[in-house]
């Protein structure tokens, strides 16, 4: 798999990277954890990532292939006060603790990327978040900081100079950030992950999700449908949203890795069969961004990057 350079930090990451919300969320055996990352690893994925609040997420990546920590570059984010850390959120307390707690959970020395995780405009502006990262990096249990958000709050995060990289929502139901945030990136060298790269597969319907999927993915179901379009106005079969979906966030000038959770291995083999099949066609491109944005303009609404 081919590799791209995340922004000034210089690390080398595959295009498709793997999120690890929902292997915590939905409460995956750790059995198929471990086929699951082993498998992208050989695949040559090599980006993890995951957060202090995905509910035994840093766990499971730990016991599965922390012996395999050479081999991938390894994402997590921090910021709220939780089980074995007590605090206010965005403290450097808290920070500073989740990190601990996350090298202990994640069965390493160092993190690649600490991001904080969604936290406001006028946190980032107080500085004491930022400050904390820079502690943790100073000590060498992180090697860059970054901030996982949207809209305003990661357009001011991607101008800040100790900030490297940016995860953001980016995909066919979300594409504010593409017009707001990816320029402020490229123009700082940020590296650009996204998040919700697949919109939490709108396409399903709130009744076919899982777990915290069924509300977590419906204002995205909502805007799908009010787009109005459908795989084979694009040139694809009926059962390719997957592959679109995918591809056209991994189309997007600036994005260094799209981040995509999985439960299941034939997931994986779909993600990975699209991703190897590059950029969507222009024409195409253009289709979905026409749709986005007449849309939005005919619901009267600012559809900004989800939290």
């Amino acid at each position: 798999m081919e590799r791209r350079i995340l922004g000034k930090t210089g690390l080398q990451v595959s295009p498709l990277g793997f999120g690890g919300a929902p292997v915590g969320f939905l409460e995956t055996e750790q059995k198929a954890v471990a086929t699951i990352l082993n498998e992208l690893l050989d695949q040559g994925v090599n980006l993890i990532d995951t957060a202090a609040r995905y509910d035994g997420s840093e766990e499971m990546i730990g016991k599965t292939i922390s012996h395999r920590r050479d081999d991938y570059v390894l994402v997590s984010k921090c910021g709220h006060a939780m089980d074995g850390v007590k605090g206010a959120a965005w403290s450097e307390g808290v920070i500073l603790n989740t990190v601990d707690r996350a090298l202990r959970r994640l069965q390493t020395d160092h993190l690649d990327v600490m991001l904080l995780h969604t936290c406001d405009f006028e946190t980032l502006q107080r500085g004491e978040a930022v400050g904390a990262l820079i502690k943790a990096q100073k000590t060498g249990k992180i090697r860059f900081l970054g901030f996982a958000g949207d809209n305003e709050s990661a357009s001011y995060a991607a101008g800040l100079k100790d900030i490297s990289v940016i995860e953001t929502s980016i995909n066919i139901c979300d594409q504010a950030n593409i017009d707001h945030v990816l320029p402020v990136c490229r123009e700082n060298n940020v590296g650009v992950l996204s998040k919700r790269s697949i919109a939490n597969a709108a396409w399903k319907g709130a009744a076919n999700q899982e777990g915290m999927y069924i509300n977590y993915a419906e204002n995205y179901a909502q805007r799908l449908a009010k787009m109005g379009l459908a795989p084979q106005d694009l040139g694809f079969g009926a059962n390719d949203w997957p592959e679109i979906a995918l591809r056209f966030t991994l189309s997007q000038p600036g994005l260094d890795c799209a981040i995509v959770g999985t439960t299941k291995a034939s997931s994986l083999a779909t993600n990975l069969e699209a991703a190897e099949k590059g950029p969507l066609p222009d024409d195409t491109m253009k289709k979905i961004r026409a749709a986005f944005q007449l849309a939005e303009s005919a619901s009267g609404e600012n559809w900004s990057g989800l939290q």
